[in-house]
């Protein structure tokens, strides 16, 4: 994981490791926590001096056995008991303790609730030792004659008061309410040198008579207090007032001691306590020994393992058993080194699971410089790794169909092309291109497409095996590897597994599909040595398949990459050829039988190459198609042959010409308003066009495309079939489409005329009410067949002998 992803919760980790030392081993304030059985369950350094105990022998005794309050232990306990029953910290109280060694201390002790998860979970007891300072006190009230000497000498500040006004102050005070001299605390009271209100919300003249009348009552009176210095700077004092009777007068004297440094470690460990026992991170602090001796809440929540399982133990008891012990002996070693390490690792539940942790160590020193401790951070990380493993799957994968994208297939062909080489083992490569896909997406919808692909996914991956890659790349195309492949002979058997599976019908809800695929195969080391040559000529051989009738697989050669240049050319030039007018139309008659006449001109697609002479469409019209230029190229073709039938009506030869739709062209949003614009601009009536579909294209209608059907009739225009025969078309399709004329293909005139076929399509023309036209008749015998059968025209070369030499244009 890099450490830059995880700069933000690292600051919070050090903020959390800087609090739990400054809980460990903050000198001024004796810190313990204890639950509600009074089991301790933290205890600082600065706490087991002051009990006259190790560490290790505190945690997980009861705090009752470790000192007694004496004849107020009762006062205590309830004290004690009032926290956990109402959550609010006690007020900071002295308190005469005896500890386990048989010393009296007297202990300034503030109780302090933490919470978690909204329950009470312990109570911190922070504590300051202040036997030496109460000796001074007592001293300072029996001092008698010597009064003069102490007030003169002593360290704490002292005023004597009378009703309330400084009477005195010794050089102690002048120090510490930095003033220029004893003057300016005489004659005024001590709640002028105080904000106006105390930090508990009290005025603070208020809480300075409180004070006294308490002090009036019990002969003294203790407290914490805001003071303001002569130089405007705000500090915490310890105030000791004691009432004197003396001349019937309210006489006082006050110790003022400067707390300002106790206070703020106090809010410090205050922070810490809450913080150690609500971070969603686990802690543990270890001794310099690395045994544990404290544990927050969330430890036990990630890990299961509870206080009493775990303190007094080696922490190494707890490791996770994934990591060899080389692991360890590092982290340790960079510990000693910089007193710091982080990292990712294993960590294990008490039920045995595991799960992936962000894990800190860090060394606590004492104001010695000794390591004293150390403490672990651990973070539970299950979830940000299911993330970061969904994030990666996301950039690997393809987001449709689930399998392994572009960037996950390169890194897999690098792999295996690595092993190959270290294994002298041959691999190959299937470049598989859906044939059809194109107009099943453009017929059916994208969403029918889009549920095509999935299903072709699924099939591609039972064909091969698990140890195999199948990719998309996009779009309907997608890349299998096949790793340590047994020869040509193991690829071209996966390659006739895929286009079996393709062969086999879609069903897509209630529509059917039916596709294929072409397949090239490339091998290594044979056809190519690195992964741009082998995804190279794997692309070559799959356009080789298609070139040679598709629903089949090619392996690459030269022979291939020749064509492929080839085709690379045409599709340039195909880009210059209309801008450049290039393309011109060649026209074939279609002639009634009956009366001999020309009743209709086929518009064929010609394009005069620069530099190749003048191609066919069966040239360059699949690399048009699939350069995505049809439907610009149709709609120059619609523009030119209206412009030609116009002349023709204008010579008083009228005819109705017929031209070829494209697939693409078809399904085209805008194709009624391109047949009309072509109308408009050459003046053409309607009925004078005829436009020409396949049965294929039909036979993929569907409501859409049937709406496009209606729009074309609603202009006038005439549609007919072409190359009828050769498809799949059923009766219901052609009775509920506006179709006027069926063309029977040629190639029922190839290896003998077939009769019979003719025949039928003929009645079922009939039955429909269409013109019936036989495409490619070359002789007199097959014009007369088609004359017996009632056929209604014919086109082909024999046609060509009826047209004069004015419509041969």
């Amino acid at each position: 994981m890099a450490p830059s992803a995880l700069t933000p919760a690292l600051a919070a980790l050090d903020l959390i490791a800087r609090m739990v030392a400054a809980l460990e081993l903050t000198p001024l304030v004796a810190v313990c926590s204890f639950d509600r059985d009074g089991v301790v369950q933290f205890c600082n350094q600065a706490c087991a001096e002051m009990l006259g105990v190790k560490v290790g022998e505190v945690i997980g005794q009861r705090i009752g056995t470790l000192r007694s309050h004496g004849e107020r232990q009762a006062e205590h306990d309830a004290l004690v008991a009032d926290i956990w029953r109402n959550g609010h910290a006690s007020q900071a109280g002295d308190w005469r303790v005896r500890t386990g060694d048989g010393r009296d201390l007297w202990l300034y002790s503030t109780h302090i609730p933490v919470w978690h998860g909204g329950e009470l979970a312990q109570i911190f007891c922070m504590e300051v030792d202040i036997t030496q300072r109460q000796r001074e006190f007592d001293a300072l009230q029996a001092a008698g004659e010597n009064f003069d000497h102490l007030f003169e000498r002593s360290s704490d500040a002292i005023f004597l008061l009378r009703d309330g006004v400084v009477e005195d102050a010794n050089p102690a005070a002048v120090r510490l309410f930095k003033c220029a001299g004893p003057e300016r605390l005489v004659g005024r009271s001590l709640h002028d040198f105080s904000p106006m209100t105390q930090p508990s919300g009290v005025l603070s003249e208020d809480a300075q008579e409180r004070m006294a009348g308490e002090a009036r009552r019990s002969g003294n009176a203790r407290g914490e207090w805001h003071y303001v210095d002569c130089e405007g700077g705000l500090f915490w004092a310890e105030v000791l007032l004691t009432a004197v009777s003396l001349d019937g007068s309210n006489l006082y004297y006050a110790v003022v001691r400067d707390i300002s440094e106790r206070k703020n470690a106090e809010r410090m460990l205050h922070l810490a306590a809450q913080v150690f026992e609500n971070s969603r991170d686990a802690i543990v602090l270890t001794d310099r020994g690395r045994r544990v001796i404290a544990l927050n809440r969330s430890f036990t929540v990630i890990t299961g393992f509870g206080p009493q399982e775990m303190l007094g133990k080696p922490v190494s008891l707890f490791r996770s058993g994934v990591h060899e012990a080389s692991f360890y002996r590092e982290v340790w070693s960079q510990v000693d080194a910089g007193d710091h390490w982080e990292g990712e690792s294993w960590g294990r539940r008490r039920d045995g699971g595991l799960f992936p942790c962000w894990t800190s160590i860090s060394a606590i020193r004492d104001t010695a410089g000794r390591v004293s401790n150390y403490m672990g951070i651990v973070t539970d990380i299950t979830e940000r790794k299911k993330t970061e493993e969904h994030t990666r799957h996301l950039a690997e994968h393809d987001f449709l169909t689930d399998l392994p994208n572009r960037v996950l297939l390169l890194d897999r062909l690098r792999l295996a092309l690595a092993a190959a080489r270290r294994n002298q083992a041959m691999l190959a490569v299937l470049f598989v291109d859906l044939d059809r896909f194109k107009l099943v997406n453009d017929t059916l919808g994208h969403a029918m497409g889009d549920r095509l692909l999935k299903e072709v996914a699924s099939r591609l991956v039972h064909c091969v095996r698990e140890a195999d890659t199948v990719s998309r790349q996009g779009g309907d195309e997608f890349v299998i590897l096949l790793s340590d492949v047994a020869g040509p002979a193991g690829a071209a058997h996966a390659a006739e597994t895929v286009l079996r599976a393709l062969e086999q019908e879609f069903v897509l809800g209630e529509h059917l599909a039916h596709i294929s695929g072409s397949v090239g195969i490339v091998m290594f080391p044979a056809d190519g040595d690195d992964i741009e040559a082998l995804l190279k000529h794997a692309d070559i051989a799959m356009y080789h398949a298609k070139q040679e009738g598709r629903n089949g697989y090619q392996f690459f050669s030269g022979e291939m990459n020749a064509r492929i240049v080839e085709r690379s050319g045409l599709e340039q030039g195909l880009r210059r050829a209309l801008s450049e007018r290039q393309f011109e139309l060649a026209f074939e008659p279609e002639v009634d039988i009956a009366s001999g006449a020309v009743v209709g001109m086929e518009a064929l697609l010609r394009w005069r190459h620069p530099e190749l002479g003048l191609l066919l469409p069966e040239r360059f019209i699949d690399v048009a198609t699939e350069a995505g230029m049809m439907v610009a190229i149709g709609s120059w073709v619609l523009q030119e042959a209206c412009g030609h039938a116009r002349g023709w009506q204008d010579a008083g030869r009228e005819r109705v010409v017929s031209v070829n739709l494209a697939p693409a062209q078809f399904v085209h949003k805008d194709l009624a308003d391109c047949v009309g614009a072509a109308l408009r601009t050459a003046g053409l009536p309607a009925r004078l066009l005829e436009l020409q579909l396949t049965e294929a294209m039909l036979m993929q209608a569907n409501t859409h495309a049937q709406a496009i059907l209606g729009k074309l009739r609603a202009l006038g225009v005439r549609l007919s079939i072409d190359d009828f025969g050769t498809g799949y078309s059923r009766l219901a399709q052609l009775k509920d489409s506006p179709i006027d004329k069926l063309k029977i293909a040629q190639s029922f005139f190839g290896n003998g005329t077939d009769a019979t076929a003719i025949r039928t399509i003929i009645a079922m023309a009939r039955s429909l009410a269409m013109t019936v036209v036989a495409e490619g008749v070359e002789t007199e015998a097959q014009l007369q067949l088609l004359r017996e059968l009632g056929c209604d025209q014919y086109q082909g070369q024999l046609a060509g002998s009826s047209l004069d030499g004015d419509a041969a244009r």
